[in-house]
């Protein structure tokens, strides 16, 4: 009889566990991945360290939703014509290598004419606005100390968000009209002279099919004060502000 009762409860609970792994690999693939943030592409919005669930059935699903890009199949299904929104954040597939996984605010829509001159952006020939929101702020925050100028900028559908410059003379601060064909979009980072974005060769513009989700809620944040082993450091180490924040 305890015999019984003993390989009934460990047969329950290997159904309980392969039951929560089949649960947790649904929601994953269908609805929320969990993203880390390894570089400062996106400061101030995204800092390194941040952990964030990407909402995958905002946009539809392309084979790199599932895991592992499996089944292989074109364009999108379970979309609507226009899901992606100017200012969303979102993470997709490097176009270049098919494998890397970025994060960057989409600032230009399928047949958007995108440029920047002398560090201002334009959209389809308007001028976006910024405005001064902080000089002269010393940071250290993508991992080496520069002095950067915060603007908020308001992109035309009312979206605002903050962005940190250098200076309006750096390399990317002078590009060409870039016009976005159809069914791709035109992405840059927060941090606009720290990021390889859609005014690079490397990146270019995302295909529709290379989105993966929208950015939508911090759920974790760490500092990188303390080593995975330094337990009497971890409270210190977690940004308890940032915990379950959403993302503008």
């Amino acid at each position: 009889m305890n015999e019984e009762k003993s390989g009934g409860s460990f047969g329950e609970t290997v159904r309980t566990v392969v039951y929560a792994v089949l649960i947790a690999l649904v929601l994953r693939t269908f609805a929320y991945e969990p993203f880390s943030i390894p570089s400062g592409s996106m400061l101030p919005t995204l800092k390194i360290g941040d952990y964030l669930f990407v909402s995958k059935f905002s946009y539809g699903y392309s084979h790199h939703s599932l895991p592992w890009g499996w089944p292989p199949f074109k364009g999108r299904v379970l979309s609507s014509d226009q899901p992606v929104e100017r200012g969303d954040v979102a993470v997709f597939v490097l176009p270049s290598d098919g494998t890397t996984d970025y994060i960057k605010r989409i600032v230009g829509l399928p047949g958007d004419t995108v440029q920047v001159r002398e560090g201002r952006l334009y959209l389809n020939g308007e001028l976006v606005e910024r405005a001064l929101l902080e000089p002269n702020l010393r940071t250290s925050a993508s991992g080496f100390a520069q002095t950067v100028t915060a603007y908020e900028e308001v992109l035309p559908n009312g979206v605002r968000h903050t962005i940190w410059e250098r200076s309006d003379r750096e390399i990317y601060d002078n590009t060409p009209v870039f016009t976005v064909p159809d069914e791709h979009y035109f992405a840059m980072g927060d941090n606009r002279d720290n990021s390889q974005d859609s005014r690079t060769r490397q990146v270019g513009f995302i295909p529709k099919e290379n989105l993966i989700g929208r950015a939508d809620m911090l759920f974790f944040s760490v500092d990188g004060s303390a080593r995975f082993w330094e337990v009497w450091k971890w409270p210190t180490a977690v940004r308890w502000g940032r915990l379950f924040n959403g993302i503008d």
